[in-house]
C-alpha cells in the first residue's frame, strides 16, 4: 500500500515507551509528524530521534505532535529514549500492522542480501487527519529541520 497526500492516515494505537500508548485519533486538531525509522540505537536513527529532539521545542511552538516508530519493543524504546534524551514517544510496531498500512515495510538489501525492513519515511499528518506531506526515503541530515519547515507552513495555512 501507498500513501499520498490528501488520503486520509491510517489510524493507530500502539504501546509506547514508558508503558503508554498512543493513539493517532486522539491527536486530531494538531499536526502529527509521524516519522518510521529502522532501529533503536543504531548511527542514521540515533541521529534522526535527535535532531528532532533537538526541534521538538520548535513543533511544540506550531502545537504539533512529534511520534517516532519502529518495531523494536516498548523495553528497548525505553533504554534509548532515556540514553538519548527524548522528549516525545517511541511506538512499537513489533507485528508490523501499522508500517504495512503506510506502505514503509518494504524489501531491502545490504550487501547482496534481500531483507524485510522499515523504510525510513515520515508523514506530515495536518489537524484534520489527511496526509499533508511524505517524504520517503530520508537522508537523515537537515530532514528534522525540512519537517519543521513543512510544519509551520501547515499551520499557516490552517
Amino acid at each position: 500500500m501507498s500513501l499520498s497526500v490528501g488520503d486520509a492516515a491510517p489510524d493507530f494505537t500502539l504501546p509506547t515507551d514508558g508503558g503508554g500508548s498512543v493513539s493517532l485519533s486522539a491527536l486530531k486538531g494538531k499536526p502529527v509528524v509521524l516519522y518510521f525509522y529502522p532501529k533503536d540505537a543504531t548511527p542514521g536513527c540515533t541521529t534522526e530521534a535527535c535532531d528532532f529532539r533537538d526541534l521538538e521545542p520548535d513543533f511544540s511552538g506550531v502545537d504539533a505532535v512529534i511520534i517516532g516508530v519502529s518495531k523494536d519493543s516498548v523495553k528497548k524504546h525505553d533504554s534509548f529514549k532515556a540514553k538519548q534524551g527524548l522528549t516525545f514517544p517511541l511506538a512499537s510496531d513489533a507485528d508490523s500492522d501499522v508500517c504495512e498500512r503506510y506502505g514503509v515495510w518494504k524489501e531491502k538489501s545490504m550487501y547482496g542480501k534481500t531483507f524485510w525492513g522499515i523504510e525510513r519515511t515520515t508523514f506530515l499528518i495536518a489537524p484534520d487527519g489527511t496526509i499533508a506531506q511524505v517524504w520517503p526515503k530520508v537522508k537523515v541530515k537537515g530532514h528534522a529541520a525540512e519537517v519543521l519547515d513543512a510544519t509551520k507552513a501547515l499551520r499557516e495555512t490552517a
